[in-house]
């Protein structure tokens, strides 16, 4: 890794943002230079949040790190890395089926383009179980997920479900 510009990025669509992924952006931050936070439009899932409303939750959720850049984009991640010089992938990792599957995309990306590299962080233990998608399942009872995702996503989630 050049150490002059280290660059990454950590994608996903993040509907919502979770205790969890920021646990994945505080830690990827100390390693590099810049981490960009890659929102997406995920078509195989329903979005509580728009594009917009992701995009501002996660820059709300990351006003204090100095080194963190919020983008949206579309289309292949390998092909974005490629025009912005990013050449390092971030995944956060929960489970033996996660890393499974994370090992499938990122041999995939290496296909792609030989120079993407991706680096796996475990998840947090205490947030071993949390999902964007895991939440927006529990909240249509009423359930109470405040220790689970940061309270500017608490707010917001409140609104949306009221």
């Amino acid at each position: 890794m050049d150490k002059k510009n280290r660059k990454a990025i950590f994608a996903g669509s993040f509907d919502p943002i979770t205790n969890g992924h920021l646990d994945i952006i505080q830690r990827a931050s100390k390693i590099f230079d810049e981490l960009q936070i890659g929102v997406l439009i995920n078509p195989n899932k329903k979005g509580l949040f728009t594009l917009e409303e992701r995009v501002e939750l996660i820059k709300a959720c990351t006003k204090d790190l100095d080194n963190i850049k919020v983008i949206e984009f579309q289309g292949l991640l390998v092909n974005y890395c490629k025009e912005q010089g990013i050449n390092t992938l971030v995944r956060g990792v929960r489970s033996e089926d996660d890393v499974n599957y994370e090992l499938q995309m990122a041999h995939m990306n290496k296909e792609l383009d030989p120079d993407i590299d991706t680096i796996f962080l475990p998840t947090n233990k205490q947030y071993s179980f949390v999902s964007s998608s895991i939440i927006k399942e529990v909240l249509k009872f009423d359930a109470d997920v405040k220790n689970l995702v940061p309270k500017e996503v608490l707010v917001a989630l409140e609104n949306k479900t009221k």
